[in-house]
């Protein structure tokens, strides 16, 4: 007895109605894109292991998928591999509890049967590809990108094994006015989609290089992030002991504090931000960039978004050294983050081009699915099918009808023939289930007068025309 078909954990198939909404939302990010002066690029949807391993940090790498070698990789005429006894009863999605020792083992015993990856995100591909191809290229390179990546996450409501990323980035220049422009572009995309009341948080990660240096943690500056980064999913308290279980002081909590219970205005956060980082170089300098992305937002002003200064916003990866960001959907929809990204100041560096900074946002597609949904902002004319159905009565009216089918769809009018010569009631009975509005009837006295009668499905009246009228009133 054959297996019930399924797909792997973490992903899905999708309809036609599916699709097409997902499709609505891609459309519209992308013409925010290229208004804004992006430019589409893609890339492979593996790469080189060694490309993505190591710039994800510890969390990331381990939610990377690897893709095994073609052929008999476990006996090889030159080398046999076995598989190290330290790790021979190791299961891989139990890679966290792991000593040191075994994960080296299990490092090298991956890169002997595994040396290609799936990508994680858009942007380290996205820096591979600038390296590759920067004699062609002419900066600053605006690029947009869209594409699906993969992740071995703990699949949950909104987050998946497998979804699309919409990436925005600016490689090339150090100017601030980048990261107006992509708050811009947050709020000119959602406006778009209809998405009211979305909030972009924003925050700098030399802020929070600040906080560690002021409360002597600077060595465990990853950590402090990390733990951080996971505050709105467990919580101050939860924080709090993961911060002290990686070794950050009791003490060094007690002056962190304030960044707990910061609240009130821009400028009410910035000025506790001062104060708390005065003794920073770093931190004030970060204090400094916020200001002024943040000042000159204001006097350009947003259509439906609002910006907030959010000082415990982190963000886990590794190559941010500047700005962050993240959207939050409308409090009315508990899903998590829609939106994200951040300034990197040497991304493309760990490939051999130094001092070529960056900045990006990406858009959750997924999540920004599911508010669209729960909040029925999704136009009605999204769903719409092909327009009219022609009847089949056999070959001599099937020919008929495909003649004025070919010249409605030269008018970009959606219209198909049904294909097989059956009862009538069959052929009203599929044009009702795929919710098309009208039939056109073509028998023997419509092609003796070169005229078509067009049924109204939903009112149920019927009109003879000419083809003139039937373009008309399909348009």
């Amino acid at each position: 007895m054959a297996s019930k078909p399924s797909v792997p954990k973490g992903t899905r198939d999708f309809s036609p109605a599916d699709v097409s909404k997902r499709q609505y939302i891609m459309q519209t990010i992308k013409a925010n894109f290229e208004k804004f002066g992006f430019q589409p690029i893609e890339t492979p949807s593996f790469e080189n292991s060694d490309t993505l391993m190591g710039k994800y940090g510890e969390e990331g790498d381990r939610l990377i998928f690897k893709i095994l070698n073609s052929g008999n990789f476990f006996y090889d005429k030159k080398e046999k591999i076995e598989l190290p006894e330290s790790i021979e009863a190791l299961q891989v999605n139990s890679a966290e509890t792991i000593d040191i020792n075994q994960r080296i083992e299990l490092n090298k015993f991956t890169g002997k049967i595994s040396e290609k990856a799936l990508r994680y995100d858009l942007t380290v591909p996205f820096a591979r590809y600038v390296v590759q191809h920067q004699n062609d290229i002419v900066f600053p390179f605006k690029r947009y990108q869209i594409q699906p990546v993969w992740r071995a996450d703990n699949p949950q409501n909104g987050r998946y094994r497998e979804f699309y990323q919409c990436d925005a980035d600016v490689v090339g220049s150090k100017s601030l006015w980048q990261e107006v422009e992509l708050v811009q572009l947050y709020d000119a995309v959602f406006t778009s989609l209809g998405l009211e009341g979305v909030t972009i948080k924003i925050n700098n990660r030399k802020i929070l290089s600040g906080i560690a240096e002021v409360i002597g943690a600077s060595d465990k500056l990853i950590d402090f992030t990390v733990a951080l980064d996971k505050l709105d999913k467990i919580g101050e308290d939860g924080v709090k002991k993961e911060m002290i279980e990686k070794g950050i002081s009791e003490e060094a909590l007690v002056k962190v504090q304030p960044l707990f219970g910061s609240s009130g205005a821009f400028a009410d956060k910035i000025s506790q931000l001062s104060e708390l980082l005065t003794s920073s170089e770093e931190g004030m300098k970060g204090v400094e960039e916020l200001k002024f992305i943040c000042d000159n937002v204001a006097d350009l002003g947003l259509s439906t978004a609002t910006l907030d200064l959010d000082v415990t916003l982190a963000r886990g990866l590794n190559y941010y050294t500047g700005a962050i960001f993240e959207v939050a959907a409308p409090k009315t929809v508990s899903i998590g983050s829609i939106g994200g990204g951040g300034r990197y100041d040497d991304l493309t560096g760990i490939f051999g081009l130094k001092n070529m900074s960056g900045v990006g946002i990406s858009f959750g597609l997924d999540r920004i699915y599911l508010v669209l949904e729960k909040l029925q902002l999704f136009p009605e004319t999204i769903a719409e099918t092909s327009k009219a159905i022609f009847l089949n009565f056999g070959d001599k009216e099937a020919l008929y009808a495909s003649k004025a089918i070919q010249k409605l769809r030269q008018e970009n009018i959606k219209v198909e023939l049904y294909p097989d010569n059956v009862k009538v009631g069959k052929q009203f009975q599929y044009a009702d289930k795929r919710l098309i509005p009208f039939a056109v009837i073509a028998g023997d006295q419509e092609i003796a007068s070169n005229t078509f009668a067009l049924k109204n499905l939903v009112s149920g009246e019927q009109i003879s025309v000419d083809f003139d009228g039937l373009k008309n009133a399909l348009l």
